[in-house]
């Protein structure tokens, strides 16, 4: 993970702009600082006045109109070709929508009413947009991918430069409303130097792999669209700090925290422990083959999140147990002598498959998704684990099954039954749903440990659409409300002497992996390049010292209170740390050789 500060040696004088412009807030992401020019997304492409078309000219617009979305959608197929892991699921699933017929044939339908093959496309996208808004969740957000395919098609219709990353000629500070999930998936950290976006959330495509590419991004920053071309700003990850036309002081002192959380970073390795020896597990999260080489690598424990939608995905029917299990045994191989934890299929929501979903949920993020898919097609789940226990056979890793959007205690007790039936010895609940935290002791009585994925559980809590940017600030995870839902199921798994791992976005801020391990929390899975700021935050402070943050963290008022108490606690508890001579207690070191890590 990129940690050191990076800043380009181009110089701007202030402008009138960003000389009235506080700094900015938002959320950061990604981690670490860094400093340079603004550069912004090209405009999307101008339509010009529309243009009569005759019904002898409609074959000609129309021929344009599909030459356009063919020659989008082979140039996305190109692109994900070439890229790997999430990448190129973001790329090859864009190129699909673009090679859809029925947007062709709906462009190519509106050149017959008299409409040129620019207009017509803008129109065939529209109106597919407006389906997707009306149907909300998942697909409201495929909106942005809608607008970034009409920008590109039309483009290329009218012979007009193609929209997406600017080229400067030097490393920039990218700034845009929002990113597409193609123009994020080509981010190239040699150039850019860090993101900050007005829209957007903790659990974006942008915040996501800003993470996974160590970049420093501020997401749903109000007031960057007046950020002028050439401001010099200084990017915050960790604070989530914006600042325009930073004194040299500022970058100095900002490269100064860089290197030493470089320094720190470096000297920590192996197993997640707290100064004092408590044991954490640090482990992966894995949702593509392509991204197995990388997770394979990292100084992990294993995989705390394996997810298995991308078998299902874009297929007209379900794999094989056979395909399932040779992928299922490719994972386990590579993580042998380690834990991988199978999280079973979550369909349905943000995941539709045309074999498990039905059609025309009005709210399909409270539909049946998730374990509930069982209910209406029982054999999906019972093939899964017949794979996964094939493939589990005769492997050296630690295989965990973990069932995803459980609800009540009894639905946990069944999938371990289940689970068991089929020859898997330890099988999990995820902890999705307020009613799972609540009642997170009997589900506990009933599975071998439990997983708390933030992201739902932050949106089911606070009643705040995951993919909707305006309500980014109830999705942060330092909400001090939904640290009361982790605290409770912790507790719980505590008291039945079960493991409690977190496996959400939260896991991958360092500061907040103090929290969650003073709430009880016993092991974080994230990005494989989050994984060392995390160990080296855990490895400078004491399971105590944890403990008295996590309080600060749930007494606050606000996420942003939260988060500036603990920073605040926790500088000063480091502080003190390094000016003590440095010593190991008895008790620390005989944790650190022998417990182990839940």
């Amino acid at each position: 993970m990129t940690t050191t500060p990076r800043t380009t040696s181009r110089t701007t004088a202030p402008t009138a702009t960003a000389a009235l412009l506080p700094p900015l807030t938002g959320i950061g992401v990604g981690g670490g600082s860094a400093a340079g020019p603004v550069a912004r997304m090209a405009a999307p492409p101008a339509l010009p006045e529309p243009r009569a078309v005759a019904p002898d000219d409609a074959p000609a617009e129309a021929a344009a109109a599909r030459a356009a979305l063919a020659a989008v959608a082979e140039d996305l197929e190109g692109r994900a070709a070439a890229a790997d892991g999430e990448a190129a699921g973001v790329l090859a699933a864009q190129a699909m929508m673009a090679a859809d017929p029925a947007l062709a044939d709906r462009a190519a339908a509106l050149t017959t009413e008299g409409h040129d093959a620019a207009h017509a496309l803008d129109a065939a996208f529209g109106a597919f947009r407006a389906s997707l808004v009306a149907a909300g969740g998942y697909f409201a957000e495929r909106t942005a991918d809608l607008d970034d395919l009409r920008d590109r098609a039309v483009a290329r219709v009218l012979g007009l430069p193609m929209p997406g990353l600017p080229d400067p000629g030097h490393p920039y500070v990218l700034v845009a409303d929002d990113l597409a999930p193609a123009d994020t998936a080509q981010l190239d950290p040699a150039t850019v130097l860090a993101l900050v976006t007005e829209g957007g959330g903790p659990t974006s495509h942008t915040a996501i792999l800003a993470k996974v590419l160590g970049l420093p991004a501020v997401v749903g920053c109000a007031g960057a669209g007046r950020l002028a071309e050439g401001t010099r700003l200084l990017v915050d990850g960790a604070t989530g700090t914006v600042v325009p036309e930073p004194t040299a002081g500022q970058v100095a002192e900002a490269a100064a925290r860089e290197e030493e959380r470089r320094r720190a970073v470096a000297r920590v390795s192996g197993p997640g422990r707290t100064a004092d020896g408590h044991a954490v597990g640090l482990l992966v999260n894995l949702g593509a083959l392509p991204e197995l080489p990388a997770a394979a690598a990292a100084d992990s424990e294993g995989v705390g999140l394996f997810r298995t939608e991308f078998l299902y995905l874009d297929r007209t029917t379900a794999p094989t147990a056979e395909e399932q299990r040779a992928a299922y045994r490719n994972v386990f191989d590579a993580f042998a002598g380690r834990r991988v934890v199978v999280r079973t299929l979550d369909a349905g929501a943000d995941k539709p498959l045309p074999f498990a979903t039905a059609p025309g949920e009005p709210n399909p993020a409270l539909g049946v998704r998730g374990l509930r898919t069982a209910r209406r097609h029982p054999a999906l789940l019972d093939t899964q684990l017949a794979a996964i226990a094939a493939a589990a056979r005769d492997t050296a890793a630690d295989v965990w099954v973990m069932a995803p959007m459980v609800s009540v205690p009894a639905e946990a007790a069944a999938f371990a039954e289940q689970a068991r039936a089929h020859g898997l010895r330890t099988a999990g609940a995820m902890v999705e749903v307020p009613a799972a935290a609540l009642r997170a002791g009997q589900l506990a009585q009933g599975c071998d440990f439990l997983s708390i994925g933030t992201n739902d559980l932050a949106q089911y809590a606070f009643a705040a659409d995951r993919m909707l940017g305006s309500l980014a600030g109830l999705l942060d995870p330092w909400q001090p409300a939904l640290l009361d839902l982790v605290r409770t199921a912790a507790a719980a798994g505590a008291a039945h002497g079960r493991p409690v791992g977190v496996c959400g976005e939260a896991a991958a801020d360092p500061l907040l992996a103090l929290v969650l391990v003073g709430l009880g929390v016993t092991s974080l899975s994230t990005a494989p390049a989050c994984l060392p700021e995390v160990r080296a935050a855990l490895a400078a402070h004491t399971l105590d010292t944890c403990r008295r943050l996590a309080g600060l963290a749930l007494s606050a008022s606000d996420a942003e209170t939260a988060r500036t108490a603990v920073a605040r606690a926790a500088e000063a508890a480091r502080a003190t740390r390094t000016a003590e001579p440095e010593q190991t207690p008895p008790a620390a070191e005989a944790a650190a050789r022998t417990a182990p890590a839940g």
